[in-house]
């Protein structure tokens, strides 16, 4: 009865539209009520939540992908990309692809990747001549890289979703082999499209401008060196790479590039405190309901209940494959992570399943279900910068699942594609 009132309440409140985040709290207090558990508890709980070191990480990631999508990095990533890809048949979608992995790898979102690299790719594939649709799904589907490379700050949530076990560093390396076959699968299928229905192909750029564009681009591009190498090299933890990226982000943006004014610095800063504020809030709320679940013993009986199902570890994986693309159609990615990795977290220490190998998969997993209706936030992203609807994005984007869940797949049930760098670079 009691997981009944925790679970259930949580539900009633998320389906009559409570924010996530305070549907979370909400349900622990009333849980906590009919547990007769003292309410210091919950405000303690959540208090300790928020109150982590290696969370810093999170509003500095964000505050230099901001910084640098709105100082004009996003734009010379993309006219980076078309040195390389852009004369290809189909190279406007490739660059926009191409570009969705560097961005992602400064900026760390979704959502942001798809405003930033959308903003400029969806206008022009347009006007060159590709379809509405394809475009606005090449983004989208783009979109999902920078979920696995670092620094996805959903890495960090899910280190502390797993109560500081899991490190941070081997979750960042573990996804960078995930990301880079999403991102080639991607764009074989983009090959096929494009010389099936002969879309048309750029001119090649000119030695002297592609330098010039090339030294333009490394100022921006160093914000991932100091991210991996600080890392790599044992010089910054993630937490502190992370404040040093945001610092050089700052630079670039302001002295460098001086694309941005200072009259709009305040305003960029308030909507990342906004965004910041209410990853905050969810993580906080997130381990206080968190405890309740822990003193209900629901991870225990998830853990009995997956084990008598079946024994086998590879159709456990299956079973959650199936269970989170399902979840992650309702629900965001983040709360997602917070609510499911202390249930499953006894599971696949049962079944003998890396913790690293198994976050990866979770994110992967999640981060399908930010470009699926009825919820799909990046996807509702891209609709408002193509001026389309979810429903014409819904069935045209259909055929760019394909190559997404052979991925899941392939890093689903061969461990070494996630395993194999963080071993080899963090010994």
């Amino acid at each position: 009865m009691n997981a009944l009132v925790l679970l259930g309440s949580f539900m009633v409140l998320c389906l009559i539209g409570m924010p996530v985040a305070y549907a979370l709290g909400l349900a622990s207090i009333l849980a906590a009520l009919y547990m007769d558990i003292p309410l210091e508890a919950i405000a303690l709980k959540t208090s300790d939540g928020m109150d982590d070191f290696p969370l810093l990480a999170i509003p500095f990631f964000i505050l230099a992908g901001a910084i640098m999508g709105e100082g004009g990095m996003a734009e010379r990533i993309i006219n980076l990309a078309k040195i390389f890809v852009g004369f290809i048949r189909g190279g406007l979608a490739l660059v926009n692809l191409l570009a969705s992995s560097i961005f992602g790898a400064i900026s760390g979102s979704s959502v942001a990747d798809t405003a930033s690299i959308g903003s400029v790719m969806i206008p022009q594939m347009i006007k060159a001549g590709y379809p509405r649709l394809f475009a606005v799904n090449v983004t989208v589907s783009g979109s999902l890289q920078p979920l696995l490379i670092p620094p996805s700050h959903n890495m960090v949530i899910y280190s502390l979703a797993a109560g500081g076990t899991v490190s941070v560093a081997h979750l960042f390396i573990g996804g960078i082999i995930p990301g880079i076959l999403l991102g080639l699968s991607l764009m074989a299928l983009v090959l096929i499209y494009a010389y099936r229905n002969n879309l048309p192909k750029g001119e090649p750029i000119p030695l002297r401008q592609a330098l010039r564009i090339a030294v333009d681009s490394v100022w921006g591009l160093v914000t991932v060196v100091i991210i991996m190498g600080g890392i790599l090299s044992g010089i910054f933890t993630p937490t502190e790479s992370a404040a040093v990226a945001c610092v050089w982000a700052f630079l670039v943006t302001m002295f460098v590039y001086r694309s941005y004014k200072w009259s709009e610095l305040p305003l960029l800063i308030g909507r990342v405190v906004r965004t910041v504020g209410m990853v905050m809030i969810m993580i906080g709320f997130s381990v206080a309901f968190g405890y309740m679940m822990a003193l209900m013993r629901i991870p225990a009986m998830a853990a009995e209940l997956f084990g008598a199902i079946s024994s086998n570890k590879y159709v456990f994986l299956l079973y959650v494959n199936v269970l989170l693309l399902v979840l992650g159609t309702f629900m965001d990615l983040a709360p997602m992570l917070l609510i499911c990795t202390p249930v499953f977290l006894p599971v696949i220490q049962k079944f003998g399943i890396d913790p690293v190998h198994f976050g990866i998969v979770m994110i992967f997993n999640l981060g399908i279900g930010l470009l699926t209706p009825p919820v799909g936030p990046t996807l509702a992203v891209g609709c408002a910068i193509g001026k389309v609807t979810m429903e014409q994005v819904s069935r045209s984007i259909m055929i760019f699942y394909v190559p997404m869940i052979f991925v899941l797949l392939l890093v689903t049930y061969i461990p070494a594609l996630t395993l194999w760098l963080p071993n080899l670079l963090l010994r």
